[in-house]
């Protein structure tokens, strides 16, 4: 088997098994109460893309760290997600009805329960990272790591900013930042929490760090182009929102071209800082790709 297909076995075992943990921990949709049980996993366990829960692993794994000690951390980054996208598809929100290729948690439901069922996610999400099988002082540094990423230093504060950005010209130096926020800070908690599972020392955490700030960044304006170019039945969500919306994006204040060149260059950073780390490399490098090359 090649490097590179031994690479992608790997991010295959470890997505499998962030789908058969997601499936354990989440609440039987036949106990009461029903109805919120089977929305929260209507959200989680739709078919996304994990990139969150395998840059855990990966990290983790790159720094010596066992599958068994990242399962929570994987568990608890993916959580969060879902969650933040129930509640980012809601009419108050950018009122969407499809996500994943699937009707959104408000419709399939209704919006009070979607709430709920974001909100459940959430606490989820925490409890499953503090019952990691890692020492006390680990799991509150990254119990600290996820609550920054999410809360409004982070994603929700993100998110506050897109709406605000949501109609009017802002720059360039702005819309890093929104973005660095609403989606970098969640890839980068994820990469984080690897990192402190696996005992990462401050060079490594600094290489690691570049790495995902470049990644976050990359993943945005990857979303940005594909919301242009791509369409609604590959996306699994609906294409052209963010024109229609007007929003705030990489392609509306720079162009196609200087955001492809843009994608091109946070590539090059990525392979750098990790080419800084010398070992255990390959599944970050690898998702890295995936990021920039994806078609959805």
């Amino acid at each position: 088997m090649s490097d590179a297909s031994a690479v992608d076995a790997r991010l295959a075992g470890w997505q499998a098994r962030i789908e058969t943990a997601l499936d354990r921990v989440l609440p039987a949709p036949d106990l009461a109460p029903s109805r919120l049980h089977a929305a929260m996993r209507h959200a989680a366990l739709n078919g996304g893309k994990r990139i969150r829960p395998l840059l855990v692993y990966a990290s983790g794994h790159g720094l010596g760290a066992t599958d068994e000690a990242l399962d929570d951390a994987a568990l608890a980054v993916e959580l969060i997600h879902c969650y933040s996208l129930v509640h980012d598809d809601l009419p108050a929100m950018d009122d969407d009805e499809m996500r994943r290729g699937q009707p959104t948690v408000h419709v399939a439901f209704d919006e009070a329960t979607a709430i709920l069922a974001g909100d459940a996610l959430q606490a989820l999400a925490f409890q499953r990272l503090a019952s990691a099988p890692l020492p006390d002082a680990a799991k509150v540094s990254m119990l600290r790591e996820l609550a920054v990423a999410s809360g409004h230093a982070g994603m929700c504060g993100g998110q506050a900013l897109d709406i605000d950005a949501t109609g009017r010209r802002i720059d360039i130096g702005q819309l890093e930042r929104l973005h660095a926020m609403k989606t970098g800070a969640l890839l980068r908690a994820a990469v984080r929490l690897g990192a402190l599972a696996g005992g990462a020392d401050a060079r490594q955490h600094a290489a690691l760090d570049d790495y995902a700030d470049a990644l976050g960044l990359a993943f945005q304006i990857k979303d940005d182009l594909l919301d242009i170019e791509s369409d609604s039945a590959t996306l699994g969500k609906t294409a052209g929102k963010d024109i229609a919306q007007d929003k705030a994006t990489f392609p509306a204040l720079i162009g196609i071209e200087a955001s492809r060149a843009r994608l091109q260059d946070l590539a090059t950073t990525m392979q750098a800082s990790l080419d800084s780390l010398h070992a255990g490399i390959d599944a970050l490098a690898a998702l890295a790709r995936r990021v920039v090359e994806r078609d959805r």
